[in-house]
């Protein structure tokens, strides 16, 4: 799938207020078991950096591209995203977000959503893997916060009523990485109905 520039900004900003949105369902529900070893708040502090980490790589320009699409970067960073680090910056984040989580997201994705709507999709940054276009960053971060918000939906028990723009960028996502890995023809099977996937099954 391809979209312009200001598609996915859109799809960006649009996965960020439904973030926002289900953060606020929470209400006194922090400790409920969020995903894994998490808590509601550290699964909300995790997804929050999808957030974050766009203005603090914004602020640190890059000279050249060395990670030239979003299927690269999932790519590279396989083993990072599967190391022990991962969970501690999750409760890190959330114990981060203060005495009241919701708004604290709420004015995060307010400042966030705003510095990008003034960013180009050519600008360099520097990421955990290196220099990358902002207009191939972006979309990491919209799949990831709206697999996260999924999650904390879940979690919540509350509907799974993902935006259309998010969601369409996301299985773009997935069905990139799916080819890229050899793993379509399952996902292709399990998407028509056909017997479910292999157990541990994931595009990541």
């Amino acid at each position: 799938m391809t979209s312009t520039w200001d598609d996915s900004r859109r799809a960006f900003t649009d996965a960020a207020e439904w973030f926002v949105g289900t953060a606020a369902l929470v209400v006194d529900r922090w400790d409920r078991p969020g995903l894994g070893e998490w808590d509601v708040r550290a699964l909300v502090g995790h997804t929050s950096r999808s957030l974050l980490t766009v203005e603090t790589y914004l602020a640190r320009p890059a000279e050249t591209v060395e990670v030239p699409s979003t299927t690269d970067y999932y790519r590279t960073t396989r083993a990072i995203a599967a190391g022990p680090d991962v969970a501690a910056r999750g409760r890190d984040a959330g114990a981060a977000l203060g005495t009241d989580p919701a708004a604290a997201v709420a004015e995060i994705a307010a400042r966030v959503t705003r510095l990008v709507g003034t960013r180009d999709a050519g600008e360099l940054l520097t990421t955990i893997v290196g220099g990358m276009r902002l207009g191939d960053y972006l979309p990491t971060r919209t799949f990831e916060l709206t697999v996260h918000t999924a999650d904390l939906a879940r979690a919540l028990a509350v509907p799974l009523d993902v935006p259309a723009l998010p969601a369409a960028q996301a299985l773009a996502v997935v069905a990139d990485l799916a080819v890229a890995g050899g793993l379509a023809g399952p996902l292709l099977l399990a998407a028509t109905g056909r017997p479910g996937l292999p157990e541990g099954f994931s595009v990541l």
